[in-house]
C-alpha cells in the first residue's frame, strides 16, 4: 500500500511537470522587426542617391524616416523591404537610422560622404562654362547652351538628366541639353574615362526616356523652309543656313543613357539629335542606350561620325531626313527583342519629305536630297526566328532593317542587318516623279557590300520589297545587281556567317565575327564608297578583328553606379 501510494505521487509530480513545460513552450515566430540589411552605395555625394534595404519597413515614402546623423533625408520611393533616399545636405559619416512609428534601428555599415557634389543646372549657360569630373551635374528643364558660348566638358564627368517633375519651369520637360546654332559643345572622354550622361533615377529603376537627351543645333543647309520649328519643344525655328563647315564642337567618347522623351504627338526628343549640324563638328566614339525614340536622328547637316552605338532603343536606331548629307562609318545596334515603338521600329528609316510631296518653295526648301552615305554597319534585332507582332515590353512591332522612303538618295556599304521581319523595304513616297525610284534610277541610290541574314518572317520569304509604287520586283532587281555583290543569307544558312557565340547577348555582348566568317571579306569600296573619309576595311559589318567598343561602351546602364 505504501509502495502504490508513492507511486502515484510520482506520477502525480511527472504529470504536473508535463503540464509546467507544455505551458512554457512557444511554438510561435517572433513577430518581424524593423531591420536595415544593407545599404549601396556606401559612399555618396550629396544629392546622390542610396538604396536601402531591410525589412519592415513602411511602403508609405512619408511614413519612414531616414536620417544619415541628424540629417533627414528625402525618401524618393518606398517598399517594405527597401528604401531608396537622397543624401540630405548636412549628413555625417556614420551610420543610417530608418525609423518606423515607434521602431527605430541604425545600419551596421557605415556611410561615408562623397566628395562629389551634384550641381544643378537649368535655363540658360551665357557665358564659357567647365564641367568637371568632382562634381556630378543634373539638368532640370530644358538647358540652352547659348549662341557664342562654348560648353567644355571633362574627361569622366557624370552628367544626370531630371525626370519631367523636376522641371523648375513646371511645363513636365525631361532635362535635356540644347547646343544652340553658334555655341559649342567640347566633350572629350578617354577610352578610360568617358564621359557619361544618364538617368538621375537609381540603379535598377531607369527606364526609357527618364530625360530628354543631347540636341545639336548648327548652321550647315537642312531642306525645309526657314522658321521650321524643332520637334520636342525646343524653342526657335531652322535658319536658312549654307556653312557645310559649320563647327558645333567636339563629342568623343560619350554615352548618353535612358534619353529620348516624347513631349508632344509625333515630336520627339532622341538621344542624339542632330539638327544642321556641320562638317567642322567632330563626333566619334558615342553610344546611345535605352532611347525612349530613335536612337540617332540627323534633320539636315553635313557631320560625319565615326565608332558609334545604339543599345536596346526603342524606335529606329538611324534616322535620317531633312536633307542630311553626311558620312558614318562603324556603327553597332544591338536590339531587345521584346521592345519596339507603335510606329514599327527600323534600323535605318531615311527620309526627304514627309508629305505628299516636297516642301514648299523657298530658300533651304526641297534641297539638298537627304543624302548620307553609311559604311560597315551592323544591326541585330532577333536571334532566332524573327517576328512582326507587337512586342512583349513596347508598343509596337519590328519592320524593316532599311526602310528607305520619300525621295531619300541614302547609301550604304559594307553593312549587316540580321534578324528583322524583312530586311530591305525601298519605297517610293508619294509621287513617281520625285520618289525614292527616281533616285535608284539615277544610280545615286546606293546599296553595296548588303548582307541581309536571318530577315524573313514564317509566313513570308520576302526579304526585299518595294511599297507605294516601287514594284517588290524592281526592289529585288536592284538589290541582287550582280556589280552591287549584296546578299540574302535565310536563317537555314546564319551558322555559316560564323558570328560570335556572344553576338546577340544584351549586356555582355561580343561582336567579333569567329575566324573564317565570310564577313571578314568582300568589302565593295566603289561609287560613293570611294569617298577618302571611310577606311577601306576588308570587312562587311562594324567589326572585323578589332574590338573598338572596349573599355568606354557599357553594355549593362541599369545596374552602374553613378553616384
Amino acid at each position: 500500500m505504501q509502495v502504490a501510494s508513492k507511486l502515484a505521487y510520482a506520477l502525480l509530480v511527472l504529470f504536473g511537470l508535463t503540464i509546467a513545460f507544455t505551458a512554457c513552450k512557444n511554438d510561435d515566430q517572433p513577430a518581424p522587426v524593423l531591420g536595415i540589411t544593407s545599404f549601396s552605395p556606401t559612399t555618396a555625394p550629396i544629392n546622390g542617391t542610396v538604396t536601402i534595404t531591410g525589412t519592415q519597413f513602411n511602403a508609405t515614402p512619408a511614413s519612414n524616416t531616414v536620417t544619415f546623423g541628424s540629417a533627414v533625408a528625402d525618401i524618393i520611393s518606398a517598399s517594405t523591404t527597401q528604401l531608396v533616399v537622397r543624401v540630405p545636405a548636412g549628413a555625417q559619416n556614420g551610420a543610417i537610422s530608418v525609423a518606423t512609428g515607434s521602431q527605430k534601428v541604425a545600419s551596421s555599415q557605415t556611410f561615408s560622404i562623397g566628395t562629389r557634389a551634384v550641381i544643378t543646372k537649368t535655363g540658360s549657360v551665357t557665358a564659357n562654362e567647365t564641367w568637371t569630373a568632382d562634381n556630378v551635374y543634373l539638368i532640370a528643364g530644358f538647358l540652352y547652351v547659348r549662341s557664342g558660348v562654348t560648353l567644355t566638358i571633362q574627361p569622366g564627368t557624370i552628367i544626370k538628366g531630371g525626370t519631367k517633375d523636376l522641371d523648375p519651369t513646371g511645363a513636365l520637360k525631361g532635362g535635356t541639353l540644347i547646343i544652340e546654332a553658334g555655341a559649342k559643345i567640347d566633350a572629350r572622354g578617354t577610352a578610360t574615362n568617358p564621359i557619361v550622361f544618364t538617368s538621375n533615377k537609381p540603379a535598377g529603376q531607369r527606364g526609357y526616356g527618364d530625360w530628354g537627351g543631347v540636341v545639336l543645333i548648327g548652321k550647315a543647309p537642312t531642306n525645309q523652309p526657314g522658321a521650321t520649328a524643332f520637334e520636342g519643344g525646343i524653342s526657335g525655328t531652322t535658319g536658312t543656313y549654307s556653312d557645310v563647315n559649320d563647327n558645333s564642337g567636339t563629342l568623343q567618347y560619350v554615352r548618353i543613357e535612358f534619353p529620348g522623351i516624347a513631349l508632344l504627338a509625333g515630336s520627339e526628343i532622341n538621344g542624339l539629335t542632330m539638327y544642321g549640324v556641320g562638317a567642322g563638328t567632330t563626333i566619334d566614339h558615342i553610344q546611345v542606350s535605352y532611347s525612349g525614340d530613335d536612337s540617332y536622328e540627323w534633320f539636315g547637316g553635313t557631320v560625319n561620325l565615326k565608332n558609334i552605338i545604339a543599345l536596346r532603343g526603342f524606335d529606329d536606331d538611324w534616322d535620317t531626313d531633312w536633307g542630311y548629307s553626311g558620312k558614318v562609318q562603324y556603327g553597332v545596334a544591338l536590339r531587345d527583342p521584346n521592345v519596339a515603338d507603335q510606329s514599327a521600329s527600323n534600323g535605318f528609316e531615311s527620309d526627304n519629305f514627309a508629305g505628299t510631296g516636297l516642301p514648299a518653295t523657298g530658300p533651304n526648301a526641297g534641297l539638298p536630297l537627304t543624302s548620307p552615305v553609311f559604311a560597315n554597319m551592323s544591326n541585330f534585332v532577333f536571334s532566332g526566328t524573327p517576328s512582326s507582332a507587337v512586342t512583349a515590353g513596347g508598343s509596337g512591332a519590328y519592320q524593316s532593317g532599311m526602310h528607305l522612303r520619300r525621295n531619300t538618295n541614302i547609301s550604304i556599304f559594307n553593312s549587316m542587318l540580321a534578324g528583322y521581319p524583312e530586311g530591305l523595304r525601298l519605297d517610293n513616297g508619294a509621287t513617281t516623279a520625285t520618289g525614292t525610284s527616281a533616285n535608284l534610277a539615277a544610280g545615286t541610290l546606293q546599296l553595296r557590300g548588303i548582307v541581309l541574314a536571318n530577315d524573313e518572317i514564317p509566313s513570308s520569304t520576302t526579304v526585299v520589297r518595294g511599297a507605294n509604287g516601287l514594284t517588290t520586283a524592281d526592289a529585288i532587281a536592284f538589290f541582287n545587281t550582280t556589280a552591287y555583290a549584296n546578299k540574302v543569307i535565310p536563317s537555314s544558312e546564319v551558322a555559316t556567317l560564323l558570328l560570335n557565340s556572344a553576338n546577340f547577348n544584351l549586356t555582355a555582348p561580343n561582336f567579333l565575327p569567329q575566324t573564317g566568317s565570310p564577313l571578314l571579306t568582300g568589302a565593295v569600296w566603289d561609287g560613293k564608297g570611294a569617298d577618302a573619309f571611310f577606311t577601306k576595311e576588308t570587312f562587311r559589318g562594324a567589326f572585323g578583328t578589332v574590338n573598338w567598343t572596349q573599355g568606354w561602351a557599357n553594355w549593362d546602364p541599369q545596374n552602374t553606379n553613378y553616384n
